[in-house]
Order: structure tokens, then C-alpha cells, then sequence
């Protein structure tokens, strides 16, 4: 088949304060939107101590105010929310964005006092993003859901207006051996992070694998991966630039010497080679350095590394 490469792009780190507001997002969006970037992506947590943008509220703003960019979350905690409910927020921005919405989905980072906030039992986080994939699945495809599950009970629901995709994509993120399963049964994409490129050939035959066993297939070009980069024509002082921002507590330095790129484009370009031969097509890149150099480092991905795949 004809595979098409595309490279979105996620927030660094949010500046604090009065810097952090709609100015600068807005001068965010625009660089992308003018820029050969193909898509945006939103972390969702819902305590942090430091700013992180919502992601639902984030993308219905950007549907308003962009015409070409493709924008999701990397990725929506599913326990947290009904899926009816997520079901019809999504549909309503994709409607609202003449189709530009890329759900993925994820069971959540490993903070039980964040499952406790929400008031979700920690123990339950996978079951109940198996439950919710269903049912938002029939609430988009389906006129009418009558479902009786662990969680949910619907009776005759239905979520008007549908998604203009249809079907409407389901990507699934998360690296660990449940988040492939989770992929190949009920997803359609697989996107993990903090993955080195050969974990990640393993992750596509097994989440193939996962798919036939399940009766089914993920499409070949529906593999993706997140990772951090730093542009500077110095390797040292792009390690130097990123290294307060590199969160190391949640990756060995062995694997994260390998799921990133400080250094010059040639370097971004070779990762992301490695990725391509493990079957990855679809990215999403996290500059990382102070907010005030953000923008320049998406500027120079978006003329310098982007091009190159998206003209294949």
C-alpha cells in the first residue's frame, strides 16, 4: 500500500505564569499552522506541577481557529471520563473541524491519587478503557446503543451529529505489552513513547499478532511513536539545552539515548529512520528547551526534518 509519512509535533514545556497563557499558545498554533507540521498533540494529566494545556478544551479552539493542521491527544485517560460523553465531544470537534480530530487513547500514567480524584478505583483503569473503546465505538457507528457492560448501561442512546470520518480512527498509546493487546483487538493504531526503534518492531508484529489472534488486522501505516528532540548544530549544546526538561525518572538512559535526537536535523532525520524500519509512518515530536526557544525549534523541524517525509 501506499504509506504516507507524516510528523506531528507536541508542546515542550508549557512556560508558567502570565507567559503561559493565550498569547502564547496562540503564537504556538500559528507556527504550526504555517509551518509543514501535519498535526498537534495534547498530554493530558490531571494534576501536574506544571502547566500542561486540557486537551479537549485545547482542540475545540484550535478546530476554530486552524484550517489545516490535524490535532488529538496522546493521550486521553479513558477511565476518567463516560465514554458516551467523550463519544460526543469528540464527534462534535471533529464535525467542527471538517475532520481534522485523532483520538488516541490510554488507561493513564502509573498516579493512583490521580484515579482517586477522578473517582475511578486504580485497579479498574484497564477494564474500564476496554468497556469505554466499545461503546464509543457503537455511539459513533451505530444510530441507536443499547448496551449492558461492567460499567455502563446504555438504553437506546444515541450521539448525534456522528463523526464526518467514518470510521472515526481509534489510535491506543502506551508501550507496555497490555497497551499492544489492547491496540490489536480494539484499536486502529498503535502509538507508544519512551521506545527504542527495534522495542518498537517488536511492538508491531506483536500487536499484529494480537489483531489476528482477535480476527482482525491494524493497518500497516497505522504505527506511530513519540519522542523528544533538540535542534542545535551541536550535539553538546543540544543535550546541554535539553537536559533540564528530559523527565529521566521515567526511562533508563540506555533507552532514552535511543528514543531521542539532540543534536542537528541530520540526527532527527536518522531516528526517525531507525523508527521507519521498525514500521513506524507517524510521529509526533517534543521539542525539548526552555518555552522561549520552543517555537524556533518547531520552525526549523517544520522546513528542515518535516519535508524530506512528507514528500515520499
Amino acid at each position: 500500500m501506499d504509506i504516507k509519512y507524516r510528523i506531528g509535533v507536541m508542546p515542550g514545556p508549557w512556560p508558567s505564569g502570565a507567559d503561559g497563557g493565550a498569547d502564547f499558545f496562540w503564537r504556538f498554533v500559528e507556527t504550526c499552522e504555517k509551518s509543514a507540521i501535519d498535526s498537534l498533540w495534547f498530554s493530558e494529566r490531571l494534576s501536574s506541577p506544571v502547566p500542561v494545556p486540557e486537551p479537549i478544551t485545547a482542540m475545540a479552539a484550535i478546530a476554530a481557529r486552524t484550517t489545516r493542521l490535524k490535532f488529538g491527544p496522546s493521550v486521553l485517560i479513558t477511565p476518567f471520563r463516560s465514554p458516551v460523553m467523550a463519544a460526543r465531544e469528540l464527534a462534535m470537534i471533529d464535525v467542527l473541524s471538517n475532520g481534522r480530530m485523532l483520538p488516541a487513547f490510554g488507561i493513564g500514567v502509573e498516579q493512583e491519587r490521580e484515579f482517586l480524584a477522578a473517582g475511578v478505583p486504580f485497579k479498574e483503569r484497564g477494564r474500564r478503557t476496554d468497556e469505554a473503546i466499545v461503546v464509543m465505538r457503537r455511539c459513533w457507528e451505530e444510530d441507536e446503543v443499547t448496551f449492558a457492560g461492567e460499567f455502563w448501561k446504555l438504553d437506546r442512546i444515541t450521539v448525534l451529529p456522528k463523526p464526518i470520518q467514518r470510521p472515526f480512527p481509534l489510535w491506543i498509546g502506551g508501550n507496555s505489552e497490555a497497551a499492544m493487546r489492547r491496540a490489536g483487538r480494539l484499536g486502529d493504531g498503535w502509538i507508544p513513547s519512551f521506545i527504542t526503534p527495534a522495542r518498537l518492531a517488536d511492538g508491531v508484529q506483536k500487536t499484529q499478532e494480537f489483531a489476528a489472534a482477535a480476527g482482525r488486522e491494524v493497518p500497516v501505516d497505522h504505527f506511530g511513536v513519540l519522542f523528544y528532540f533538540c535542534l542545535d548544530d551541536d550535539p553538546a549544546r543540544a543535550q546541554a539545552l535539553a537536559a533540564p526538561f528530559v523527565p529521566r525518572n521515567r526511562v533508563d538512559d540506555a533507552t532514552l539515548a535511543q528514543c531521542t535526537a539532540f543534536g542537528p536535523p541530520a540526527l532527527v532525520r536518522e531516528r526517525l529512520e531507525e523508527y521507519v524500519a521498525g514500521g513506524a509512518s507517524k510521529f509526533i515530536l517534543r521539542p525539548m528547551c526552555p518555552s522561549d526557544r520552543m517555537l524556533d525549534q518547531l520552525w526549523h523541524l517544520g522546513s528542515e526534518v518535516v519535508p524530506d517525509f512528507h514528500a515520499r
